[in-house]
């Protein structure tokens, strides 16, 4: 590549970058004016400019903006992003601060109900339309990422959600975030399982090497990379609310070098940010600082930049047989009360009230920024058809979209107090 085409390149990447990321700081304000989490404008930002609007109503500009010849490098930048998000999140899972044995007794059911009967749905779902919408594709691998879509839920918009409405603190806030932490790490190993085996081809000797593989990465990281994280928290403290630069650099260096790990495993990048960030679990000085030295930035420039890229991938007038319409319907149906119905059940049996059980069930039911992830790995290895692929954005979005308004309603019923949402 000449200096000129590097040059070119570069504007062009650049172009992209000032789009997507005023699209989403302008779409994030006016989701939070009509009640929405900042999440949901950034997502449905992401949408706006694919083909389902954009790429619709001026190809031509659209074409020029988001140029062919700068995917790779925004593919890679949304992946950065990814791998640093998923650190992030790693860091922040919360499991120890619940007191009561009821609550504890109510983290476990509503973890169970809401994994367990969404993963039976969505099985069961993939392997009804695998005939018709994914007829070239392996039955078997293409149910389980459709079972796992159907049973994520979302704990770093579900986070934001429960401080949008100054929830964190209540009782039903710690349920739904430790319960849809519990939720998470499982879709995560079912995931890592489920993209194991698509990347192996199903071949039992290379699938075990694979296992073998993560086990000792893990065992790695339990044992040895604990030891190493609190030695460097030791030896480079948080000093006046800021992690030490030279940390900074380490750190970093760790987590790329984890997904690397992971990567050659066989399971995708995003799981090693993941796994070293539990590692950072208990520094909570250290996960604060973190936070505001990195993670905001990761939030107003990586994240739209991943969310931009799977809008890019969506196009919502691709669906435009009547059948399409329907199994997207159906999709959307299934997953919703495969969640909310269990939820409901096991919150009562914990408990909880009808109208608190409600609310907890709309909580888990938040799918949005985990399930994109989801979608666009297995969009990534062949095993989510395109078709597919949106219909299960269109899910993850209006089960998001919807949680706002329906806690506007059974907040008050349930005696709960709305808090104003804040910007961020």
């Amino acid at each position: 590549m000449t200096v000129h085409q590097s040059e070119d390149l570069l504007v062009s990447v650049l172009t992209q970058l000032i789009v997507i990321i005023l699209a989403a700081r302008l779409a994030g304000n006016a989701a939070q004016r009509i009640g929405q989490p900042r999440a949901v404008g950034e997502i449905v930002a992401g949408l706006m400019l694919g083909p389902s609007l954009f790429g619709w109503l001026a190809p031509g500009l659209s074409g020029a903006v988001f140029v062919q010849s700068a995917s790779i490098p925004m593919q890679v930048l949304s992946q950065i992003g990814l791998i640093l998000l998923m650190f992030q999140i790693g860091c922040d899972f919360e499991f120890g601060h619940l007191k009561t044995a009821r609550n504890r007794r109510a983290v476990t059911l509503i973890s169970f109900a809401s994994i367990t009967v969404p993963l039976a749905m969505g099985f069961l779902t993939g392997w009804l339309s695998h005939g018709f919408l994914a007829p070239g594709i392996n039955r078997l691998i293409y149910s389980m990422f459709v079972s796992i879509a159907f049973a994520i839920t979302a704990v770093p918009i579900l986070g934001r959600i429960l401080r949008e409405y100054e929830l964190t603190r209540s009782e039903i806030g710690v349920v739904a975030i430790s319960a849809a932490a519990g939720n998470d790490v499982v879709g995560w190993v079912l995931l890592a399982i489920v993209a194991a085996l698509a990347s192996a081809g199903l071949s039992a000797a290379s699938v075990a090497a694979q296992f073998a593989g993560l086990a000792l990465f893990g065992l790695a990281l339990r044992f040895g990379g604990a030891r190493l994280v609190s030695l460097l928290m030791a030896r480079m403290p948080v000093s006046a609310g800021q992690v030490p630069l030279s940390a900074m650099a380490i750190i970093l260096a760790s987590i790329f070098a984890c997904g690397i790990a992971t990567q050659k495993l066989g399971i995708f990048t995003i799981f090693g940010g993941f796994a070293l960030g539990l590692l950072f679990h208990s520094h909570t000085e250290f996960v604060e600082a973190w936070g505001r030295q990195a993670g905001q930035f990761v939030l107003v420039f990586f994240l739209p930049v991943f969310f931009t890229y799977t809008g890019l991938r969506t196009n919502v007038l691709g669906l435009v047989t009547a059948q399409d319409w329907l199994w997207c319907a159906l999709i959307f149906a299934g997953a919703t009360l495969s969640k909310i119905g269990p939820v409901y059940v096991a919150a009562k049996a914990s408990g909880f009230s009808p109208p608190e059980a409600r609310i907890l069930g709309v909580l888990m039911n938040t799918r949005a920024l985990m399930e994109l992830i989801v979608l666009n790995v297995g969009f990534s290895l062949g095993f989510i058809p395109q078709s597919v692929f949106t219909m299960l954005v269109l899910m993850a979005v209006g089960t998001t979209i919807m949680t706002g308004p329906l806690l506007r309603i059974l907040l008050p019923r349930a005696g709960i107090k709305i808090g104003a949402l804040k910007g961020a």
